[in-house]
């Protein structure tokens, strides 16, 4: 077994023996430091696996399955809470120490350079958001943000809108150029899927940083289908969001560098397509009570009911 020391020790024992001999190798690790006696040694090949270690067995598969299941990503903490959610009770120290034995860990989030090119001349937009990014309910803030990744045939730029209450990823698009249509194109998703889902984004809030995509921004007069934007829908500005920010690290982190480098933007896009559906639907978050975002506006509002609308219905795209 891979748990305690005495196990790694018989474990290179056995792997070492034919070519030195067992007394050889426990005298040599004897005089190293790490006291084992050959009598030590067989009396370990020889008792039955216990039952703390064959029940490590049967959990180190349910880690490995987790962790396969979930992009190699999650780290302890996840895998502990996602086995929990299985209905597996474990303790998260037992967790710890499987995936440590096993060589299995989280994957790490390297700060990138900051992808925001400024937009030039006067920005009028008020600040709604005052960097309170803090939301008590799903659709009174939205933020938004750009990043950009390689592939072999070129940069790729993509924005993504989440919601600040779930951290749902609500819309997103790519393409080859920072074009203004990039920032709308997302944006558009966004409204469409809460439309689709026939929730009210009356009051909501939008918050993006002053790159030169969101400055041309302006008015939802503007955007090329006005039905989808509410009079009453307003946008922040001025201060990047700490929370778009994290999104972007961890779709670099999570996707780009675990999984690429992709082709082309159509195989990114794919990637895309399944990355954010597995975020949203089967990634557990550590800032919503370590389950998915679906399921934490799920439980919204279950426990929230919207009153229907007298004699209102929205309009289908």
């Amino acid at each position: 077994m891979l748990e305690t020391p005495t196990a790694l020790i018989v474990d290179y024992i056995d792997e070492h023996k034919h070519e030195f001999g067992v007394e050889p190798i426990c005298a040599t690790l004897s005089a190293a430091g790490t006291q084992i006696a050959p009598s030590t040694y067989y009396a370990a090949k020889t008792r039955p696996p216990s039952v703390r270690s064959l029940r490590d067995v049967q959990v180190l598969v349910e880690i490995r399955r987790v962790h396969e299941a979930n992009y190699g990503l999650y780290g302890a903490r996840k895998v502990h809470a996602q086995l929990r959610r299985e209905g597996l009770q474990v303790a998260r120290c037992t967790v710890e120490r499987l995936m440590r034995a096993a060589g299995l860990g989280g994957i790490s989030r390297a700060k990138g350079p900051r992808t925001t090119v400024p937009g030039r001349g006067p920005d009028e937009r008020q600040d709604l958001v005052q960097r309170d990014f803090t939301a008590a309910a799903p659709n009174q803030l939205w933020v938004a943000d750009i990043t950009y990744c390689r592939t072999f045939s070129g940069w790729v730029y993509a924005a993504f809108i989440i919601d600040v209450f779930s951290r749902r990823v609500l819309g997103w698009q790519l393409s080859k150029s920072l074009r203004t249509d990039l920032a709308l194109d997302a944006l558009e998703m966004a409204f469409w899927t809460r439309q689709r889902a026939g929730q009210d984004v009356a009051g909501l809030r939008h918050h993006s940083d002053k790159g030169v995509q969101y400055v041309a921004v302006r008015t939802p007069s503007g955007w090329p289908r006005p039905a989808q934007s509410p009079r009453s829908a307003r946008r922040g500005i001025l201060t990047i969001s700490v929370l778009a920010e994290a999104f972007n690290s961890l779709f670099k982190a999570e996707l780009i560098r675990n999984k690429g480098p992709f082709t082309s933007i159509e195989d990114l896009a794919i990637a895309v397509a399944e990355y954010v559906d597995w975020f949203n639907h089967r990634r557990v978050h550590g800032e919503i009570r370590l389950v998915p975002p679906v399921e934490f506006e799920d439980v919204y509002h279950h426990e929230n009911p919207a009153p229907a609308p007298a004699g209102t219905a929205l309009t289908s795209l």
